[in-house]
């Protein structure tokens, strides 16, 4: 594949960049269009997988039928197998007719599962089945259809995780991955960060109708050095953002930090040891909830002891001015009558001068043990019921506050009968 070719797929398909393993990616899917040889598309998300998809399908024999993209996390578990594999009349209720499925409706073309990871172990079992004999069963039917579909696949997950975890089936994940396809991550390709910046304020200033915007040098040191978690799409939502908002077309480096969000709100990366990042999950987010609190729970225990200690509070208010204020906010007044150990109003208060009375009669560290064992579970179910009741029970968008996908999010809602 020489470079020509390769800039003209570029231009085809609107991709801009010149980094080595991006390069590296779209050659690999040049030369597998041809086939049919099944395809799994790796990357983190927003790094923009769904295009390898569509190069690979209009390169191939089957560019004249039907593409069809699915979001396999965006469809409930309940009705997935109907989504993929049809149903007939009366196969469940409120199933009132026939319908096809999207492996039926794209036969003789190709087929995109996005989110392949997310697909639930029953309907694995029928993936399996299709990619390796073309054969798959309508939900409610026992007769055996044919299907000659191309399926290309793409997922951020740790494919090797999942499997451990029993998540995905090992079988249908070489069945997959034939050819394995991975799109670096936009912090990996520093030399285009600017360039598709300068694409997309380019792109909005002509959707818009007015001019380009254009960043100083320290501006662009600014772009250059952010972590850009969420990779193209969020680089193209802050261009966005900026080109609409902004009177001033120079942006300079302010300007620019004041719409990039702070690390605090960015989601957590865990760094592996090949060097690729992955997202934490729920259950993650959750266990470093539960160690900060234990971190504030071991400076109150300190703050306590020290109080013992001492008669001279004003020194130890002094010396741990944050601490208090954290606890107190803005009432400065560190008296006798308030509450140094109980953290919830459910709890008996014990005051600090009881402590005094008999500081042998309390045990700190007794007192305590039951915030440090907060159970993993309620916190979960009252994450989830908080982001639900802020977004007024609108899945998706607390799905997305949650950083997990709709799919898992439903699933959850189930478990919990919320």
């Amino acid at each position: 594949m020489n470079t020509i070719d390769l800039q003209s797929i570029k231009q085809r398909f609107g991709i801009v960049g010149n980094d080595p393993g991006l390069n590296r990616a779209l050659e690999k899917a040049i030369r597998v269009a041809p086939t049919d040889i099944s395809v799994l598309v790796t990357g983190e998300s927003g790094v923009g997988k769904e295009t390898i998809p569509k190069i690979i399908h209009q390169l191939s024999h089957r560019k004249h039928a039907k593409y069809i993209a699915v979001n396999c996390g965006a469809i409930p578990e309940g009705t997935i197998d109907s989504e993929l594999f049809g149903h007939e009349k009366g196969a469940f209720t409120g199933a009132t007719q026939t319908r096809n499925g999207y492996f039926e409706e794209a036969d003789g073309g190709t087929i995109f599962l996005d989110e392949v990871g997310e697909l639930p172990m029953t309907t694995q079992v029928r993936l399996l089945r299709v990619l390796e004999n073309g054969e798959f069963i309508k939900v409610g039917s026992s007769t055996v259809q044919k299907t000659n579909v191309r399926i290309v696949a793409a997922t951020n997950l740790n494919m090797s995780l999942a499997i451990e975890k029993d998540k995905f089936r090992e079988d249908l994940f070489y069945r997959l991955s034939t050819i394995e396809i991975h799109l670096p991550s936009l912090r990996h390709r520093q030399g285009d960060i600017h360039l598709l910046f300068r694409k997309f304020a380019a792109d909005f200033a002509s959707k818009y109708k007015m001019p380009a915007i254009n960043l100083t040098e320290e501006a662009v040191e600014v772009l250059l050095a952010y972590p850009w978690a969420g990779n193209i799409r969020q680089l193209r939502n802050i261009a966005e953002q900026i080109s609409v908002v902004e009177r001033l077309r120079v942006i300079n480096a302010e300007m620019l930090k004041s719409y990039l969000p702070q690390k605090s709100s960015l989601p957590m990366v865990v760094k592996k040891e090949s060097g690729e990042a992955e997202f934490t999950s729920e259950r993650e987010i959750l266990y470093k909830v539960l160690f900060d609190m234990k971190s504030d729970l071991n400076d109150l225990k300190k703050l306590t002891l020290e109080l013992m200690k001492t008669d001279n509070r004003g020194e130890v208010e002094k010396k741990h001015t944050d601490l208090v204020r954290k606890i107190y906010g803005d009432d400065d007044d560190f008296q006798e009558n308030k509450p140094v150990l109980s953290l919830e109003n459910k709890r008996p208060s014990v005051t600090l001068a009881e402590m005094e009375d008999d500081s042998d009669e309390y045990d700190y560290v007794e007192a305590i043990e039951p915030e440090e064992t907060l159970s993993l579970h309620d916190k979960e179910l009252e994450l989830i019921k908080r982001s639900l009741e802020r977004h007024k029970g609108k899945r998706k968008l607390a799905a997305s506050e949650l950083g997990i996908s709709e799919r898992t999010l439903y699933r959850k809602i189930k478990q919990f009968d919320l």
